[in-house]
């Protein structure tokens, strides 16, 4: 069976080949791996030809008309090696009879680590300070930040990786509330995911934890209100979409910084600006945006970047965008190969796979009924 990866870097060519090395002997016939650079278009499906199974990134996109043209091809398998699936038409693929899957959590404290470390970098400017001091300057003007203690924290979608991203806030000593339809009991009882037993985290500093518990709020308006940081944690669905837009930005704590992880599109990036622009919004810290498809996870340096809109966005001193990178890690990667490639293997198998997005010839994951949470 040939396995054809899109959008594939040396990374993971690298991780890949070695961890299919280990899961060889569990597949009931030998893979091949065929990597191509190129992303996922309806004119690239041709290099999916001989192949029964792909596998796609988070800028690679399968509307129906792509879907179709690799149901042509012979293509019977999606993989998509992240947590995602905004970029492909899931009722398009259960329809043509596809088996479409996902890694739904790898490495969720990688993503909350990172999106912790452009909170701080972002408010302690620690990546104009590095600029500055290798020019021998070491004046400390601009550089005024503030402390985290205390502040409060708030979360929008308490999955696994925002239950990782209150845990570390709870650890800098911060007031941390949350929203997700989805309620996670370990947050209020302020155990947030630390992956100790009841027992264990009860005579663990008692007074600190009950102090620091997570508090939900009833909703997206009540937390953007009430917090000094925002973190977004949460999928893009049609009810998340632009989540953060002019409206939910007038209701923002005046100064709020704000932090994005997650998906591009939860927020209007337009609208973000005039709020920077305004001083409502005191800070924006992005490693996703809207219109990245075609710029993140290439080098652009030598050419003119034409999306005006990015270009201005990162002109303010108090706006931080990184490339898509939160998840990066030797963890994450190994994880993201090693649960891709099972995937693949439940297929070829014929068996129920856990990661599954179709099942049983119905939708598992129905838009009007998903949680906010990733």
């Amino acid at each position: 069976m040939n396995l054809t990866l899109f959008s594939t870097k040396s990374y993971d060519s690298h991780y890949f080949t070695s961890t299919l090395t280990t899961l060889q002997p569990t597949f009931p016939e030998p893979i091949t791996l065929i990597t191509h650079p190129f992303p996922l278009t309806l004119s690239t499906v041709p290099l999916a030809r001989n192949s029964t199974a792909i596998c796609v990134f988070v800028n690679d996109s399968l509307p129906a008309p792509v879907l179709q043209a690799l149901w042509d091809v012979g293509v019977r398998a999606i993989l998509l090696r992240c947590a995602g699936f905004n970029n492909i038409d899931l009722p398009a693929a259960e329809a043509l009879g596809f088996f479409v899957a996902n890694v739904p959590s790898y490495s969720p404290e990688a993503v909350a680590e990172f999106a912790v470390a452009l909170l701080q970098t972002l408010n302690r400017k620690t990546h104009r300070a590095y600029n500055r001091v290798r020019e021998g300057n070491f004046n400390l003007e601009g550089f005024l930040g503030m402390t985290l203690h205390r502040k409060k924290i708030g979360v929008v979608g308490l999955g696994r990786i925002g239950m990782a991203f209150a845990r570390i806030m709870r650890g800098f000593g911060c007031e941390v509330v949350g929203f997700d339809p989805v309620r996670q009991e370990g947050f209020a009882r302020g155990q947030l995911g630390a992956g100790k037993d009841a027992k264990a985290a009860e005579v663990e500093e008692d007074e600190f934890i009950t102090q620091l518990a997570g508090r939900y709020v009833a909703n997206v308006a009540d937390l953007l209100a009430q917090s000094d940081i925002v973190s977004l944690h949460c999928p893009l669905t049609e009810a998340t979409k632009h989540i953060i837009n002019a409206e939910s930005l007038r209701g923002l704590k005046r100064g709020a910084i704000l932090v994005n992880t997650s998906r591009g599109g939860l927020i209007h990036t337009r609208d973000a600006i005039r709020a920077l622009k305004a001083g409502t919004l005191g800070g924006l810290a992005l490693d996703v945006y809207e219109q990245e498809g075609d710029l993140f996870y290439n080098d652009h340096s030598a050419e003119i970047i034409h999306d005006d809109t990015l270009m201005r966005l990162m002109t303010f001193p108090n706006v931080l965008v990184a490339g898509h990178q939160a998840f990066f890690t030797q963890e994450a990667l190994g994880e993201i190969a090693q649960v891709t490639l099972s995937n693949l293997a439940d297929f070829a198998g014929k068996r129920p796979c856990r990661n599954s997005l179709v099942r049983e010839g119905h939708l598992f994951v129905e838009g009007d009924k998903q949680p906010v949470r990733l």
